[in-house]
């Protein structure tokens, strides 16, 4: 018997028994007129709640966490998008904001339509494990959708259910709280079946340990520590993660490391769709191919996205992590004077793509976020002396071996802080830590920035407070 579901043309990744999940990506469009006759037809549809995610790292969640944050700035020759994020001068018109909220609600909306699919259709599957994995991924993808908007907008409308949009009219926004509510909820269900997924995982998909350390960082954003410390040692003790030995290994794009990566965004050389960016728009703009290998593609001339200088003066003399994050070039710039320009070096150019097409994957929960983490809530519940051996893997890690026992809880607390802004440096890590630690404003303020307190949240687009009559925030 065949079985219908309605979906939305939807780009869709064909690759659904590879252990090199999401590495290479043919697409192509899935008619809404599909029918679900079979195991891999239903992992198809679960697939298509990763592709917004890929979309969004691209740009948007870059400009709105790390342009935004103390770690980069904007050297432009004219105002953009881009400086007005970094000046604090945006409105509910921002273009970045509004399409971080429609990805992100497109890929609720694929996650939503998979788990309706999969939990409602009279469809008896040929391995139960695999049914657990696709339910435990579009769980903790709707989950992680969810946790990035409420930290940047605050509550929002919760739509659990694929919903027309006369009816979307009448979903307003919810508290924090109701929307932390079901992030956790949705991050349980996804740790339930992902525990009874067997031998079914594959490379780049969401696994066991990525949900329990999101849901960790749920609870630590809450500052719910015993809750954060319960889920963090579960990872530490599985044994399946760990550190590489060296810090530059984590961003090589020949070999992608799924040992100290517990999820990333994938990213292929194989389509322009495919592919990112990042070294592209992080070489300065004089530099040609210098940095990027490719002499034939024209970088954004006049505009230089660069490290912030307290950033760079961070780290610590000897420390290896510096070389592999920041990179210093120097030549012309745009007439001709001699100039030192530092920049982004986390990322690589293609390593096989003649375009501006390249592969790097982005990280966003990794195994040194776990130590970091577990350290800091064992700290905060004056656990200090158990804390500072999980610091010091990752420091040691990166060739730091002086003594830091012995340090008082706020040293430890202020060491954390330092720590993780040079550890996940250009991973959209630094800006949900100053929130999560209440020093945006603080912080910000000190180097210069424009930041007000009512910044701490994003405006809500213009248009979804126009065409669904949501409450905006303060200030805009």
């Amino acid at each position: 018997m065949k079985f219908k579901y309605t979906l939305f043309i939807a780009t869709l990744v064909l690759s659904s028994c590879s252990n090199d999940f999401l590495e290479l990506y043919p697409e192509t469009s899935l008619n809404e007129n599909i029918y679900y006759q079979s195991d891999d037809e239903f992992v198809l549809l679960v697939n298509a709640s990763y592709i917004p995610l890929r979309d969004l790292g691209k740009n948007d969640h870059w400009r709105i966490s790390e342009v935004k944050s103390d770690n980069m700035t904007y050297r432009p020759t004219a105002y953009t998008t881009q400086t007005l994020i970094d000046d604090f001068v945006f409105t509910s018109s921002s273009s970045p904001h509004e399409n971080f909220w429609s990805l992100s609600y497109t890929g609720i909306y694929y996650c939503n339509t998979a788990i309706t699919a999969i939990e409602t259709l009279d469809y008896s599957w040929e391995s139960q494990s695999l049914k657990n994995r696709s339910l435990g991924e579009v769980y903790f993808l709707r989950a992680m959708y969810y946790f990035n908007l409420v930290r940047q907008f605050g509550g929002i409308p919760l739509v659990t259910s694929n919903i027309t949009g006369s009816e979307a009219v009448d979903v307003k926004r919810s508290t924090e709280e109701e929307t932390y509510n079901l992030i956790i909820s949705d991050l349980n269900t996804a740790i339930n079946h992902l525990t009874n997924m067997g031998s079914t995982g594959e490379n780049g998909r969401v696994n066991l340990g990525a949900s329990q350390a999101l849901l960790a960082k749920v609870h630590l954003t809450l500052h719910n520590y015993s809750e954060a410390a319960g889920f963090l040692e579960d990872v530490i003790q599985s044994g399946n993660f760990g550190l590489l030995e060296n810090y530059a290994d984590v961003f090589d794009p020949t070999q992608k490391d799924y040992y100290e990566t517990l999820f990333s965004i994938q990213y292929s050389e194989s389509t322009a769709e495919s592919s990112n960016r990042f070294i592209f728009f992080n070489a300065p703009p004089t530099s040609k191919g210098e940095i990027t290998n490719l002499p034939n593609i024209t970088l954004n001339s006049g505009t230089s996205i660069q490290p912030e200088e307290e950033l760079i003066n961070a780290f610590e003399l000897g420390d290896a992590r510096l070389s592999v994050s920041i990179g210093l070039w120097t030549g012309p710039d745009i007439v001709g004077n001699t100039i030192n320009s530092y920049y982004c070096a986390k990322y690589k150019g293609p390593q096989t793509a003649t375009l501006d097409w390249s592969g790097d994957n982005f990280p966003v929960l990794r195994y040194s976020d776990v130590l970091l983490m577990y350290a800091e809530v064992l700290n905060e519940q004056g656990k200090t002396s158990e804390a500072i051996p999980f610091i010091q893997k990752v420091r040691s890690r990166a060739n730091l071996f002086n003594d830091i026992s012995g340090l008082s809880q706020d040293s430890i607390r202020q060491l954390i802080e330092k720590e993780r802004q040079i550890e996940f440096c250009f991973e959209n890590q630094r800006w949900y830590d100053l929130l999560r630690t209440g020093k945006g404003v603080e912080v910000l303020s000190a180097q210069g920035k424009g930041i007000q307190e009512y910044h701490l949240l994003a405006p809500i687009p213009g248009k979804q407070v126009l065409i669904n009559n949501l409450e905006q925030n303060p200030g805009y």
